[in-house]
């Protein structure tokens, strides 16, 4: 019994991981074409780089949250209706 439970806490702590790292990855991606010209003197520096991965984290961090939130609330709703 103690075995199950722990595997199905480890593999939802494995889901977690691989859904936030995703959802940091597609960030990143959408935020490469963030136009910084207008709010950086320079846009390509290092800071701006680290502009950009703090940005990255942030909202893949929020977007991961919110679709492992869903997910468990989708499946609560199965106790719901038996």
């Amino acid at each position: 019994m103690y075995e199950s439970v722990g595997n199905a806490i480890g593999l939802n702590g494995l889901i977690s991981i691989v859904v936030t790292l995703l959802s940091i990855t597609f960030a990143w991606y959408v935020i490469q074409d963030l136009k910084l010209d207008a709010f950086l003197k320079r846009p390509r520096g290092p800071q701006a780089r680290m502009l950009q991965i703090l940005l990255a984290v942030v909202f893949g961090h929020g977007f991961a949250r919110f679709f492992l939130d869903y997910l468990e609330w989708f499946n609560k709703l199965r106790w719901f209706v038996e």
